[in-house]
């Protein structure tokens, strides 16, 4: 019988101080005049839970077993708060998203075999969108490894493509300092997703030695400035451009460079492009943004970088959602591209002036070397030119089935500014992103290059956690997605969660229908459901607050109950089900080219 359903008492806020009635007496001497009293690590499991505290560590998400077990009886005693997910993903999801909140890693746990291979899927999604996240796993012990044992899987071979490092952890007295560094690490530089494999027998194994503080390795070297002839090129391009745009991606928000690019791009008059990954880096209400570009961008985005005559790319992969096909993006343009990680210079598009150091600081360097601003105010009419012609407007029909665009923007009137969004993988994902207004960084929490359907209730859980307690949480879903992981409700209700979820259903997997009715001549394959749950009952099944919407008068009023209820809510929304995503980029073609209608494919 599998381990891994074992439950652990949540840790108490308040616990007697064991110290006086275990410790030596010389220990118990010698705490006794400090303010605060630790007692002495004696396992690697102790030395583990030491270094997460060390690191300052205040949630941890996971799933019990038992290769992971003595980790978990350490924890018992900690004032890190575990969070018991219902399913390995979720907590990897859960990691993740406090992780993006935060900017401090995330930590997920879980048992060896099926409980770390649970993790893979929110590993390799972290992975992807380079977010901070250490994952800690049991292992079999070190004697068994090797030998098909009960629950053995060689979960370093398994997470090595998808992880940032990865460790097995060998004794005793070095496992604590393995775990700093892997934490150390996941937040170091271009951040990413840390694993550390912990065997039975290394966690339960004696020892005295504290673990090093959390950090890297002597041979791990980030360059943090860019060369200065490069910068210095770099800003005499931007002095003389006339058509330039910014576009900044998720590493303009993990590299806390949002204030540097808003300040940069203002002082100069600069159109502002997002990718998706980086949505909230500028204000979206401003009169230089030109929201998201890409695949389901906004026209006035998608024109104005396929015009450009600048393009200046601040932590952005340039992957394919982004770009469509590499030679008609971005044409006429010299590429100034900044990022932290060398690899992605010239990877997709080649870089006229690589910039290679942390975001906030070369935007820094190019501030103080640009001397003069672009001379573009014939291109600043233009874009906003294009954002009248290309608008984002859409019909409501009253007597029409409700549109997901009007539920969005609905969800976001109700909602203040630093309202966070979490969101599975689809149509609905696309509508968060162009419906929504976003004006903070770290609101917009998603899945992007993996594209991880159910990636949104276990987001919104981890996210509401890293969250401060003012700001509202609010999970945009599709029916497909929220069935994939709506088990999480079960954690939603038992933590007291105050999450918002909005379930936009249309009884498809609405982006591969969406899809089929335009390349595969409307043949609905295995995407047409043609029947779903009463999502609000099934909400009020788990214990959570369920509503449901069937018409436009149901919406404003149903929205406001929903987000007033100091707990898990589920709003059913049932949208018009043959309702699409516009525009579209078809995958490789040319941003400048987008459909506006299925017509135009």
């Amino acid at each position: 019988m599998s381990e891994r359903a074992a439950k652990i008492p949540p840790a108490e806020e308040e616990q007697d101080d064991p110290i006086t009635d275990s410790a030596a007496p010389d220990a118990a001497a010698e705490t006794a005049d400090s303010e605060t009293t630790t007692d002495p690590v004696t396992t690697g499991a102790e030395a583990v839970v030491r270094a997460l505290e060390n690191a300052g560590v205040e949630y941890a998400f996971g799933v019990q077993g038992g290769a992971i077990m003595p980790v978990y009886d350490a924890l018992y005693d900690s004032d890190i708060r575990h969070v018991t997910m219902a399913h390995e993903q979720g907590a990897a999801h859960a990691a993740d998203a406090y992780g993006i909140v935060s900017g401090e890693p995330g930590v997920c746990l879980a048992t060896s075999g099926p409980g770390a291979t649970n993790l893979v899927t929110g590993i390799a999604d972290a992975d992807m969108d380079s977010d901070p996240m250490l994952a800690l796993t049991g292992q079999v012990p070190t004697e068994f490894v090797g030998n098909d044992a009960f629950q053995e899987t060689d979960t370093t071979g398994v997470t090595t493509p998808v992880t940032k490092d990865n460790t097995f952890a060998s004794d005793s007295d070095h496992v604590g300092s393995d775990v700093s560094e892997a934490f150390a690490l996941a937040r170091e530089g271009r951040p990413g997703p840390t694993l550390v494999d912990l065997p039975k027998d290394v966690t339960n194994g004696e020892t005295d030695r504290e673990p090093d503080a959390p950090t890297v390795p002597d041979t791990y070297d980030v360059q943090e400035r860019a060369e200065s002839d490069l910068v210095a090129a770099a800003a005499e391009r931007i002095e003389n451009a006339s058509r330039p745009v910014m576009l900044l991606g998720g590493g303009v928000i993990k590299g806390d460079a949002t204030d540097a690019c808003r300040e940069f791009a203002i002082e100069h008059e600069i159109p502002v492009v997002t990718t998706m990954p980086g949505i909230g880096a500028f204000p979206e209400d401003h009169e230089l943004s030109l929201e998201m570009a890409g695949m389901h961008g906004t026209g006035y985005a998608n024109m104005a970088i396929t015009h450009c005559d600048t393009l200046i790319g601040i932590g952005t992969r340039f992957d394919d959602r982004l770009t469509g096909g590499i030679e008609t993006f971005a044409p006429d343009a010299e590429v100034i591209h900044v990022d932290i990680d060398p690899a992605e210079i010239s990877k997709n598009i080649y870089a006229d002036y690589p910039l290679v150091g942390d975001a906030e600081t070369v935007v820094e360097q190019l501030a103080a070397a640009v001397d003069e601003s672009p001379e573009a105010t014939k291109w600043r009419a233009q874009c906003q030119q294009w954002q009248s012609d290309y608008s984002m407007a859409y019909d409501a029909p009253e007597d029409e089935p409700v549109r997901p665009e009007f539920v969005v923007e609905a969800l976001d009137e109700a909602t203040s500014d630093r309202a966070i969004v979490t969101t599975g993988v689809g149509q609905h994902q696309m509508w968060a992103c162009q419906y929504w207004t976003y004006t903070e960084p770290r609101t917009w929490v998603s899945s992007h290059g993996l594209g991880t359907m159910g990636y949104g209730l276990p987001s919104a859980i981890g996210a509401r956690l890293a969250a401060d307690d003012e700001q509202e949480v609010v999970c945009i879903d599709g029916d497909g997605s929220f069935l994939m992981t709506l088990q999480g409700l079960s954690v939603a209700v038992r933590e007291e969660l105050d999450i918002t979820v909005a379930v936009l259903n249309n009884e498809y997997i609405g982006m591969v229908r969406q899809w089929q009715d335009a390349f595969f001549d409307g043949r609905h394959s295995a995407s047409d459901y043609g029947w779903m749950p009463e999502f609000d009952k099934l909400a009020e099944a788990f214990g959570a607050e369920g509503f449901r919407i069937d018409d436009y008068d149901d919406v404003a009023d149903t929205i406001d109950a929903a987000i007033a209820y100091d707990g898990p809510s589920v709003i059913d929304v049932h949208i018009d089900p043959d309702a699409n995503v516009y525009p579209m980029v078809p995958s490789g073609g040319d941003n400048g080219q987008f459909a506006l209608t299925e017509e135009q494919l």
